[in-house]
């Protein structure tokens, strides 16, 4: 059997197209292998295949590549396009094929949240309008249409009724295709055609597609059949738009709660957004962060496990059940103590859970590891839920998560963790503890998540960028890490000294070796819960912001990978190269005494020693951050001792380059903020634009190419691996190339009010946001609303002239009709998406506003130990009764447009 594919594809000079797919004959799936297509016309690329009879599949699922002439590859959305098996006498099959582009906005439509959630009509009961002798199949998709419209195709043949819209051919639902099998061994080619909407309850022609007519070349032959593969329907495709809300698990507050919120909890959370009009619940990280079970494991970024859940979350009564509540009744005192505090006490909360998970364990283990239910889910999470256990078995034994500490298994060794977990075990009843924990920790999470599905609310996750350092995930393969490196973030409006994660970067090169299976199982692992998810810090797909283990402040890090400057470059741009000047901390009396004032005798004594060049070096023992740090955590803890530590930061920072590790003095890294430094205001002026000029060539210029290129090589199959909605985190110093791979790639970028991403403009108008966009007044890491509207007054006066469009002085407080005016300016906002603090919603309301702004902020990221803790001041069942603020914002909510 002969298949003749034609792709609709205008290429430029040196680019080429294949066809990859799941036959010997297209490369079995593999890109490498894939079939090379000939150009045939500006309009078509064209090629043909064999394919015998006895081994022609069931099915042939394929897809189109552009090679482009740099080497790099794009690769279209979806593989959803079939080849089934057709009549017997088939000989020769033509394909003519639409490209999909995955920027498409209607490719959004196919992603889980709306074919799951959202768009999830069912299909009409239509009477098929195909032909038994078919020469042509036309296959379409239209994701946004309403109740009871169907597609159906017009044109200037007889057989498509000359035009006729009273008496149309209605195309048949097929998975996500409309489609529809016509003889047209009578007609006369080209065919004029189009697409329409059609009311088929009311029987009502609506419209027919936007554009050209839409033409058809090929004519019919013995044997032969044609498949048009011919896209989207020619439809609005920017009309969807939905809000939703944002707020961590631990903030929800519950009448029946344990002084923190439970997966429980969301199916509360899912009955107020019904009451209010909002369609998604957008969450933080829920995974285990329990590393040294202090307040400190309030962090949700920092999991030990990119799998377990947190049991945190966990609601002791589920799992306790009619039988055994009865004897949690001694502990509704403390309970109630718990629940009625402001904030969440972590280390107490945690305390109590679990020494009565130790309990249930006791009484309702055995029965439950014994179920089917738990050797489905053992089997489905045995990959991650043996070393998971393991790893929690071990970090309690030596009461640290730090494995290299450990006296034994401090290398994983996977025969020996097998071993350890086998029932057979001496050790199986303390990890039995740790799977029973997860297991009703994944009930009670899949129990809300459905839940939510069912009453039409998607819910949205927050894929962290980064782990542990102390995590399970290293642990066992720490080869797929940089152990040696930090992740963070360069200086920005949260912190001048930058910030500094403190988790390993990721090995790329190592975790493509295995096709990126970890980030495929944890987006597997996601998909059990969630709709949609956010990628924290898409711009670490790109290069990530990575600091020496020797640092503690971010502003010591760079970008990884990165193209250095060769020192040959110095010459050309006529600087002298100075090594120890540019390389080492410039230290002088004038510069001690800028930093440390009075202190100048005693830091000279204590940590700096007499150069060569008339100034000064830090001793060996506080040449780093870390060993700095080290000194002042055994000294008394006073005002004073925290500035010299920060002063001896800042002279250790105090550095115009990096050297390039391994280059033997030949490539460097600028510091960032170069030119803020003491170093770079003591040199001549010439100098200064000089380095200036490099300096802003090689964060600004040369890097985007291949930042871009890093990005292609990941995001394409990470973002393949599943058909969850994707999000990117793009703040912060976004390369120029991250706009045109998020757009490529179809992933929604985030948009905040006081974060333009365009640096001349000082507010960013929610009416310029673009369509795959999630818009926002506040995150997670920033002041509300009402908090931001008193941070600074000049700011506030510009933003009430200028963005709100007032005149005059602006409120001092921000008032209610403040707050709403800024929620309404966004779910006006042409985005996808508009989703909001719950706090930003709550300050539309005088009545239900917190008192104090300022106990609304979830996280400060300039504050590296910041406890997070902030909870709900109103319980879920009190926001439900409010009957006349749901109703006020469900209006507001429709008026926008959503």
């Amino acid at each position: 059997m002969k298949i003749q594919f034609y792709i609709r594809f205008h290429t430029k000079y040196g680019e080429s197209l294949w066809l990859s797919g799941n036959t010997e004959e297209l490369g079995n799936n593999d890109p490498d292998k894939a079939f090379a297509l000939e150009y045939l016309s500006e309009e078509f690329w064209t090629g043909a295949v064999t394919i015998k009879k006895k081994d022609f599949p069931k099915s042939i699922s394929y897809k189109y590549i552009l090679k482009k002439e740099d080497g790099s590859i794009i690769q279209e959305f979806y593989l959803d396009r079939k080849i089934e098996a057709l009549k017997k006498d088939i000989e020769n099959i033509q394909i003519v094929d639409t490209w999909n582009y995955a920027g498409e906005f209607e490719n959004a439509f196919f992603t889980s949240p709306f074919k799951n959630v959202l768009l999830n009509h069912k299909n009409l009961k239509i009477r098929k309008y195909d032909d038994k002798n078919y020469t042509h199949i036309f296959k379409v998709k239209a994701p946004l249409l309403k109740k009871d419209e169907v597609i159906c195709i017009c044109g200037n043949d007889e057989k498509l009724n000359d035009w006729s819209t009273s008496e149309v051919l209605i195309l048949s639902k097929e998975d996500d295709w409309w489609t529809i099998k016509l003889d047209l061994s009578d007609s006369k080619f080209p065919i004029g055609y189009k697409y329409a909407v059609y009311n088929y309850k009311e029987k009502t022609f609506l419209g027919y597609e936007s554009g050209n007519n839409r033409l058809l070349y090929s004519g019919t032959g013995k044997h032969k059949v044609t498949i048009v593969h011919d896209g989207f329907v020619h439809l609005p495709n920017n009309v969807w738009k939905g809000a939703g809300i944002a707020i961590p698990v631990f903030s929800l507050r519950s009448n029946k709660g344990f002084g923190v919120g439970e997966f429980a909890d969301i199916k509360l959370l899912v009955d107020w957004a019904l009451k209010s009009g909002l369609k998604l619940i957008q969450l933080l990280p829920v995974n285990d962060t329990m590393s040294n079970f202090s307040w400190k494991d309030s962090y949700p970024y920092s999991a030990i496990s990119a799998f377990a859940l947190h049991p945190l979350y966990i609601n002791l009564y589920k799992i306790a059940g009619k039988e055994f509540s009865p004897k949690l009744k001694t502990l509704k005192k403390k309970q109630k103590q718990l629940n009625d505090l402001e904030v969440v006490d972590y280390e107490e909360v945690m305390k109590y859970k679990y020494s009565v998970l130790r309990e249930l364990y006791e009484v309702k283990g055995k029965e439950c590891l014994a179920t089917e239910d738990f050797a489905e889910f053992f089997s489905d999470n045995k990959h991650w839920l043996e070393s998971y256990a393991a790893f929690c078995l071990l970090r309690d034994k030596y009461k640290s998560s730090d494995f290299t500490s450990w006296k034994t298994s401090s290398i994983y060794k996977k025969a020996e963790i097998t071993k350890m977990c086998s029932p057979k075990s001496a050790s199986y009843t303390e990890i039995g503890f740790y799977y029973f924990v997860q297991y009703h920790l994944h009930l009670q999470l899949k129990e809300a998540a459905d839940y939510a599905n069912k009453k039409g609310v998607v819910l949205k996750g927050d894929i962290p960028i980064g782990i542990s350092m102390n995590s399970c995930d290293a642990w066992v393969a720490p080869e797929k890490y940089n152990m040696n490196w930090q992740a963070g973030a360069p200086p920005d409006d949260f912190t001048a000294v930058g910030q500094n994660w403190g988790f390993p970067t990721y090995n790329w090169k190592k975790m493509q070796e295995d096709d990126f299976s970890w980030w495929h199982q944890r987006f597997s692992q996601m998909n059990n819960y969630f709709d949609a998810f956010r990628i924290d810090h898409i711009l670490g797909f790109f290069r990530i912001w990575s600091i020496p283990a020797n640092a503690v402040q971010g502003i010591l890090g760079r970008f990884v990978p990165c193209l250095p400057v060769h020192i040959n470059e110095f010459g050309e741009k006529s600087i002298w190269f100075d090594f120890d000047r540019y390389c080492r901390p410039f230290i002088t009396d004038d510069v001690i005494a800028e930093i440390f004032s009075n202190n100048t005798e005693f830091i000279k004594d204590t940590f700096l020693v007499k150069n060569e060049f008339d100034g000064y070096d830090l001793l060996p023992e506080f040449e780093t951050q870390k060993q700095v740090e080290e000194y002042f955590s055994k000294l008394e803890s006073t005002v004073e001792n925290e500035k010299i530590k920060l002063g001896l930061y800042d002279l250790i920072t105090n550095v115009i380059l990096f050297e390039e590790e391994g280059s033997q003095g030949l490539e460097f890294h600028f510091r960032i903020s170069m030119d803020k430094t003491i170093s770079f205001r003591n040199l001549m002026p010439p100098v200064q634009d000089k380095l200036k000029s490099l300096y802003v060539d090689y964060f600004y210029k040369r890097q985007d190419d291949f930042w871009y290129q890093e990005a292609m090589s990941k995001l394409p199959q990470l973002k393949a691996a599943t058909n969850m909605l994707v999000c990117g985190e793009d703040l912060g110093m976004v390369p120029h190339c991250v706009p045109e791979v998020m757009e490529q790639l179809g992933i929604l970028s985030l948009e905040i009010q006081r974060m333009p991403k365009n640096p001349k403009t000082e507010f960013f108008h929610p009416n310029d946001a673009p369509y795959l966009s999630v818009i926002t007044p506040s995150t997670h890491d920033m002041s509300t609303i009402r908090g931001w509207w008193e941070e600074n007054r000049e700011k506030t006066q510009h933003f009430y002239n200028t963005i709100m469009g007032q005149f005059g002085d602006a409120p001092t407080y921000c008032e209610s009709w403040i707050n709403r005016a800024i929620v309404m300016q966004h779910l006006y906002s042409p985005a996808m998406w508009s989703i909001f603090q719950l706090q930003d919603i709550l300050g539309m309301s005088d009545k239900l506003r917190r008192e104090n702004p300022n106990d609304e902020r979830i996280n400060n990221p300039a504050n590296p130990c910041h406890y997070w803790q902030y909870r709900m001041h109103i319980s879920l069942e009190n926001l439900i009764k409010e009957k006349e603020f749901n109703e006020e914002l469900s209006d507001y909510i429709i008026n926008g447009g959503r």
